[in-house]
């Protein structure tokens, strides 16, 4: 019965993953594509490392299990933001029935504080 527990966390992990690969071939820009694969790798992540936990049936192993899936957790969202920020400020371009650019007015007004204070100097 175990088995089929394992082989079903595997399976679950593949076929997410497989979402997030046809995300990344599908979606229109970066942040729609960074959204799918964040989501579905910390998914994938976590499928696998329950399978691994009750594969080896062990306490050490259970607890590094749940470490790597808290850490996965903190750390997939906070990378996944970083790397979109990066992206916007670079001009990656948005997809162009984005209907709605949350950061404009914030960062081009931020810059252009920043001009006229170089400008007054």
């Amino acid at each position: 019965m175990t088995e089929f527990f394992i082989s079903l966390l595997l399976l679950l992990a593949a076929v997410v993953m497989l979402l997030a690969a046809i995300g990344m071939l599908r979606l229109p820009d970066l942040p729609t594509r960074m959204h799918a694969t964040t989501k579905s790798g910390v998914l994938a992540v976590i499928f696998i490392m329950l399978a691994v936990a009750l594969y080896f049936e062990r306490m050490d192993i259970t607890a590094r299990v749940l470490a790597i899936i808290v850490f996965t957790l903190i750390t997939a969202p906070i990378a996944a933001h970083a790397i979109g920020r990066a992206g916007y400020l670079s001009g990656v371009e948005l997809w162009s029935q984005t209907v709605r650019d949350d950061l404009k007015d914030y960062y081009h007004n931020h810059d252009k504080v920043h001009e006229d204070d170089s400008a007054s100097t």
